[in-house]
C-alpha cells in the first residue's frame, strides 16, 4: 500500500477549517503524505483517478454529488477500484447511512465528533488490512 514509505491520502471535506484540522493532525505522522485535497464529490472522484491514492478520507455530505455516490464511482473506476481504500469521516451517524458505506466497501467509518482520538488509528489500521468502524457514535471496533 505504501509508496516511498508513505501512505499517500487524498482528503475530501466541503469544509475548509475541519480540512485544516484532518491535515494537521495527519502532517505530524512520519508515514502519511496528503497528495491532494477536494471540496466536493466530483473533485473526489476525478482527483482519485487521477492520483491513485492509497486512502481516500471522504464525507458524506458533500455538493455535487455525495460522498456515497462518490465512492461508487471511484468503485467502479478499474485502475483504482482494489487499490484505494476509502474512510469514510463525516457528522452522518444513522446505521442505514453507516450500512450503506460498508456494503460500498468501505474500509472504516469514523464520525467526525470522534476524528481526535479515532482518525489514526483508523488511518493505521486500514493500511494494514483492517477495517475499523466507529458504531453508534459510542464506541469504535476494529473489524477483521
Amino acid at each position: 500500500m505504501e509508496k516511498n514509505g508513505h501512505i499517500r491520502i487524498l482528503l475530501v471535506d466541503d469544509h475548509e477549517v475541519f480540512r485544516r484540522y484532518v491535515s494537521s493532525m495527519l502532517k505530524e505522522q512520519a508515514n502519511v503524505q496528503i497528495i491532494a485535497e477536494a471540496e466536493d464529490g466530483l473533485q473526489a472522484v476525478k482527483q482519485a483517478e487521477a492520483l491513485q491514492p492509497d486512502v481516500i478520507l471522504l464525507d458524506i455530505g458533500l455538493p455535487g454529488i455525495n460522498g456515497i455516490e462518490a465512492a461508487r464511482q471511484i468503485g467502479e473506476i478499474a485502475n483504482i477500484a482494489n487499490k484505494a481504500r476509502i474512510i469514510f469521516l463525516t457528522q452522518e451517524s444513522s446505521p442505514e447511512v453507516v450500512q450503506e458505506a460498508l456494503d460500498l466497501g468501505a474500509w472504516a467509518y469514523i464520525t467526525k465528533v470522534h476524528a481526535g482520538t479515532e482518525l489514526l488509528p483508523a488511518v493505521d489500521a486500514v493500511s494494514r488490512g483492517e477495517r475499523f468502524i466507529n458504531e453508534n457514535n459510542n464506541s469504535s471496533n476494529k473489524v477483521d
